[in-house]
């Protein structure tokens, strides 16, 4: 068992993931407190927002596999094309399912005449912007070389 926890903590591509959610987390938590003058702990586990948590994680894993592996890896190859969907996914699909929870959560209350619990509403930070997962990326790739030096 210690072995295993002792292959685990030395794992550079799994630090360089968990690295790059939790300083993207963060750094979304602090952003989103100065933009909106209120500190929202949530943030600190929640989607969308800047910078994209998703893109700095599979970003640092993708940088570090290739880093560790070899650019020319089939692990590097299929890390890239997993980060590449994930991004895209984010911008696209993900980003739309947030402005329609918007538009849902807004016509709800002009129905029914009422403000909607937290409980009650649809989640609207569920995507990410492209300048979002741009700076989710960065900071993914920063980390995982910053790990690995």
């Amino acid at each position: 068992m210690q072995e295993i926890i002792r292959q685990i903590i030395s794992n550079r591509i799994l630090i360089s993931g968990a690295c790059g959610w939790l300083s993207a987390q963060v750094l979304k938590t602090i952003i989103f407190a100065i933009t909106n003058h209120r500190i929202d702990m949530s943030r600190l586990v929640g989607d969308g927002g800047m910078p994209s948590g998703h893109s700095a994680t599979v970003t640092a894993i993708a940088v570090s596999c290739g880093i560790e592996q070899g650019f020319d890896s089939p692990v590097f190859a299929l890390a890239c094309f997993v980060a590449i969907i994930v991004m895209h996914d984010a911008m696209g699909v993900r980003l739309e399912t947030g402005k329609q929870s918007r538009v849902i959560n807004h016509l709800v209350e002009i129905v029914y005449a009422k403000d909607l619990s937290p409980e009650e509403k649809l989640k609207e930070f569920v995507g990410h912007t492209p300048l979002q997962v741009f700076f989710g990326f960065l900071l993914g790739f920063l980390i995982a070389v910053v790990i690995h030096i």
